[in-house]
């Protein structure tokens, strides 16, 4: 996710939640989120890259790790997500913890102690989480009630919008009460929801069309209809003889993917400006569009940095499309931008099981566990231990790493989280 410079400043912040839902059947969910990417597997965290704000999870007094570093205390997780600069992590048992920059509340709950922001904590949630999300400067959790829960800040080009018409939410607050919902995905600045009717609601910034259902007209704050109109969870529509229904959604940071039931037809809707929603036209697309560019494959993940998209198909091939600077599309240092969905020749031989995208990095992870990592080396995320940027997909070494076998991977701002577990297990 792409990071918005600020001042960095610690909040202290109260006791108790925002808002406790009632009344909404519970029931356990089956998430539509394709089973070949997410893992149940219970691993340990280990984190590299920038760690100024205690992104890394490792303490106050570790500013960077070039190779992957374990974080303490952190060995029954099941998911992670790194967000701008800050990380939430899913334990085995349902509970969230979070570490990093709290300036905006992305981390749900109080660091008023000095460091605490720096070391792994626990978010209190009234149920148990089966999924998460983060943003630049927010983070979101689906409990197994269907309920979402969401904390931290939206921000648009005029800086902080608030999470909801409150403001900033230091504390988890009910997002979408009264709607089952069955999957979250989190843009830099935005939040779509797949309820278990198959339709997308979102909220944030909607400057680039990445909400759907907002006209260019009214994508501002300053619009006639306001920033309420934003941040308010609401339905994206479509023509009364026209509703599809959805069985999957994912995110990058200015866009939205969603995968149509009946057909597996990908619909995009966001910016489009080098080509990452796979549309011929460079331009923000503010409603939902047919990406025929994604038509005849199965497509299980699909995730976003600043300019580029990386997707991952049923039979394990990864996909690149894009803006190619850098190297993040793994394409070559000679390549093209490419603008519809190319796969990327160095994992050919390689059936891959997880995909993430960092602002301009990108990693894949392996059925055998080895984790690739190409794009902008300076942040220190691709794990080589220098600041070169990588053209092609790479094997991630180090110490820590020899032992284990990588399970999932997530790409932040300035930083990499990597989910594995022991080699023998």
């Amino acid at each position: 996710m792409p990071v918005k410079k600020r001042t960095m400043k610690r909040h202290a912040t109260g006791p108790g939640i925002g808002v406790a839902v009632k009344n909404i059947k519970k029931q356990k969910l089956s998430l539509s989120r394709p089973e070949t990417p997410y893992t149940k597997t219970p691993g340990v965290v280990l984190t590299l890259g920038q760690g100024e704000v205690g992104q890394l999870g490792l303490g106050p007094d570790v500013l960077e790790r070039t190779r992957p570093t374990v974080v303490p205390n952190m060995d029954n997780v099941v998911d992670i997500c790194a967000g701008g600069m800050h990380t939430i992590c899913l334990t085995e048992s349902g509970e969230v913890i979070t570490f990093g920059c709290n300036d905006e509340g992305a981390l749900g709950r109080d660091t008023s102690i000095e460091g605490s922001e720096t070391v792994p904590g626990k978010v209190e949630l009234e149920g148990r989480v089966v999924q998460i999300t983060a943003g630049d400067s927010h983070s979101a959790a689906l409990l197994d009630n269907g309920v979402v829960y969401a904390w931290g800040s939206f921000r648009d080009s005029s800086g902080t919008m608030g999470l909801t018409s409150n403001g900033i939410e230091k504390r988890p607050i009910a997002m979408l009460p009264g709607t089952i919902v069955v999957k979250i995905a989190s843009g830099a600045d935005h939040l779509v929801m797949l309820s278990d009717n198959g339709q997308l609601y979102t909220c944030g910034c909607g400057e680039q069309g990445q909400l759907g259902r907002v006209a260019e007209r009214g994508a501002s704050r300053g619009s006639r209809q306001g920033m309420a109109h934003l941040l308010s969870p609401s339905l994206v529509t479509f023509k009364p003889r026209h509703k599809p229904e959805f069985e999957d959604v994912w995110a990058g940071s200015y866009w939205t993917y969603a995968k149509e039931k009946s057909k597996g037809v990908i619909y995009v809707f966001g910016l489009n400006n080098y080509n990452q929603l796979g549309l011929e036209d460079q331009k923000r697309h503010f409603h939902p569009t047919v990406s025929e560019s994604f038509s005849g494959k199965n497509w299980v993940q699909i995730c976003g940095g600043q300019h580029h998209t990386i997707a991952l198909d049923s039979e394990g091939a990864t996909h690149a499309l894009g803006r190619k600077e850098y190297g993040r599309l793994g394409l070559g240092e000679d390549c093209d931008d490419a603008k519809a969905p190319t796969p990327i020749p160095a994992l050919r031989d390689k059936k891959c099981m997880d995909i993430s995208c960092g602002s301009i990095v990108s990693f894949a992870v392996t059925d055998s566990g080895e984790l690739y990592a190409w794009g902008m080396g300076s942040n220190g995320q691709l794990g080589t231990g220098n600041e070169d940027d990588v053209y092609v997909p790479q094997l991630m070494k180090g110490k820590q790493l020899e032992s284990r076998s990588v399970l999932r991977v997530s790409g932040g701002g300035q930083h990499t989280v990597l989910l594995a577990k022991p080699l023998d297990k």
